[in-house]
Parts: structure tokens; sequence; C-alpha cells
């Protein structure tokens, strides 16, 4: 047993927790046909229940998961896992019947029922049977009710809730005028320009997954992989003083890890020329500042030259760009984090004498 909580241990550690979680769903869109059959679904399903099941026996674990604010997020995961499968599944069925020539399966459902008394009556059923989960919930499970907050006692962790974990575990990689504003209002406008940039009517109330291969990978990548896994690593894998502990480690509040991040610059300067950093802001981050512009402004247009050159084409200048910025700012928090864990890389461009880090 000993063995295998190590095993599990090794794997949560963050670079191969998100190189397995991106493997998943490469494997999820190449193989899509054969994880669509019922026994995979239900098979995942028993393989996270067997999981929780044999560490709900360590110690360790039961105190991480039975906490009253991350037994929601246990429930969360396993409605994750099944609806993702889920729509996977009707999107391969569907595809199979497009190939066919017979259509997408919610074109044919030509069936109604009344408001009153079929749908009042269901909905009736659901909000009782809602109720008793969480009226039984509420006596088995003490409020996750704390103290007064005193400035003297912070918690260690102290862990915002779980809706913004993510944006908690972002903090670790960019400045809070990034991680707290500028990201999360990018998230929030991209959602709003999809319906103006995608043109592609396909797929438009109905399951698939061959007419918008793109669009479904890129919104798995960015929901499940950067999103889910954020939360998912704020909740069970982030302990006191903010490091990482495996699901079976104990959270000794004493566990010192050495900090070695560096600057760009310093990269640069030091370690690549060896020599002194400059002590103008501008000589000593001007290589941060290209690759920033570089990254911003050019490589879209590289891209949309080369790999993107059939979306701009289809998609037209204007919507290309606002696309495509989307796209690589999405792409720039996969690509800090890796730089964080393989190169303990801190900041692409830092200016502490204005406040502003990159």
């Amino acid at each position: 047993m000993g063995f295998l909580k190590g095993i599990i241990n090794a794997l949560a550690d963050p670079r191969l927790f998100f190189i397995l979680a991106v493997a998943s769903l490469v494997v999820l869109v190449w193989k899509r046909e054969r994880i669509a059959a019922n026994s995979v679904g239900y098979g995942l399903l028993g393989v996270l229940t067997v999981f929780f099941v044999f560490g709900s026996f360590d110690p360790n674990f039961r105190l991480i998961v039975t906490k009253p604010d991350n037994v929601p997020i246990v429930g969360l995961i396993f409605l994750l896992v099944f609806f993702t499968w889920y729509s996977v599944r009707e999107g391969v069925l569907n595809d199979r019947r497009i190939a066919a020539g017979k259509g997408p399966i919610e074109k044919e459902e030509a069936d109604r029922v009344w408001v009153w008394p079929d749908l009042v009556y269901t909905e009736m059923i659901s909000l009782i049977v809602c109720s008793v989960i969480l009226i039984v919930w509420s006596i088995l499970l003490k409020a996750p009710l704390e103290q007064p907050a005193n400035r003297s006692l912070t918690p260690n962790p102290s862990k915002a809730p779980w809706y913004f974990l993510g944006l908690q575990e972002m903090l670790v990689y960019f400045d809070p005028w990034l991680a707290g504003v500028v990201l999360p209002s990018l998230i929030i406008v991209g959602l709003i320009c999809i319906p103006y940039i995608d043109k592609n009517p396909k797929g438009n109330g109905y399951f698939t997954f061959a007419e918008r291969k793109a669009e479904v990978t890129i919104f798995l990548f960015g929901f499940v992989i950067l999103w889910v896994s954020l939360i998912v690593l704020g909740t069970f894998l982030r302990g006191p003083n903010w490091n990482f502990f495996g699901p079976f480690e104990f959270w000794d509040i004493h566990k010192l890890e050495a900090l070695t991040n560096v600057n760009l610059a310093e990269y640069i300067w030091v370690r690549g020329l060896r020599t002194g950093q400059p002590t103008f802001w501008l000589t000593r981050e001007i290589f941060g500042i290209l690759l920033v512009l570089f990254y911003v402004f050019a490589l879209p247009v590289i891209l949309g030259k080369t790999w993107f050159k059939g979306y701009y084409q289809k998609l037209g200048a204007p919507r290309y760009y606002v696309g495509a910025f989307l796209f690589i700012m999405m792409m720039a928090l996969p690509i800090k984090m890796l730089l964080r864990w393989i190169f303990n890389l801190k900041y692409i461009v830092a200016i502490p004498e204005f406040f502003f880090n990159i």
C-alpha cells in the first residue's frame, strides 16, 4: 500500500499532473470512438470510486477529502468526468448518424409534453429530491464556519472559495494586475466574443465533434485542463505555505522548499552573458520586452500565414486576430506554469521601478 501511495504522490507532482492531464485530453480526442463505449464511461466512474474509497483509509487523504469545503469538489469531479464522457459519446453517435446521412438524433426528437401537468410534476419531484439531499447533507456535514477574522492568526493555507481557487493559483505565476484583473477580464470578454468570431453554423443545437474539432478541443483544454485542473491543484494539492503535497502526504507546516525562481533578465545577463544586470530598466528588460511584443503582436501574424492560414481565410482579418489574441492569452497560462516548474522562471519582464511584471 505504501508503494502505491508513493506512486500516486509522485504522479501528483504539478509537472506530471499537468502532462498527464494534457495526455488524457489527447487520448480523449484521438480515441473518442472507443472512449464513447458505455464500458469506458462507467469504468472511469468505477476507477474514481475505487480511488476515493481506497484513499479514505489513509488519514491524510481522509482529512483533506472529508473537509466540508472539499466534499462538493469531490462530487463535482464525478460529475465532470461523467458529463465530459457523455458529451463525447453523444457527439460520436451523432457523427456516425451524420456520416450515414441520417442527421443528428436531436433533430428527430419530435415528441412534446405539456407544461401542465407533465413538466410541473417533473420539476416538483426534482425540487423534493434536491431538498431532501440538502437537508441530509446539512445534518451530516457541519457548516464550514470558522472563528471571526483575526489578523494575528491567519489560516495556513489561506484559501479562497473553490470557484476562486483557479484565480488564486494563477497569482502564483502572474502579478496581481494580470492574474486578478487582465486575465479574468479577457476570459469574460472572450466568452462574449465567441458567437461573433465563430462563423461555423454546424453543431448548433446538437452534439458533434467531427464538425467542430478545433472548437471542441480548445474548449476542453481551456475548461477541463486549465480551469478545472487549477481548482483541483488548489483544493487537494496545495497545503501549508502554499507548497505542493501529494494526496497521501502529511501536510507538514514546517516543510521547506528551496525557491530559486529567477527572472529572464538574470538568465540572460548573469548566467548567459556572465555579467552584471544593467541598472537602467529598459536595457535590463529589453530581451523580455521584445519577447512579449513578439508573442502578442508578431506570433498571430505568423500563425495566420502558416498553421492557422485556413482560419484566417475563413474568418477574415478582424475575427481572426481577435480570436488569435484570445487564444495566445489563454496559452500564456500553461506556458508560464511550465516555465516556472521546469526552469524556475519567475518573470519574463520585471520592472519593479513601475510595479510592472509579466
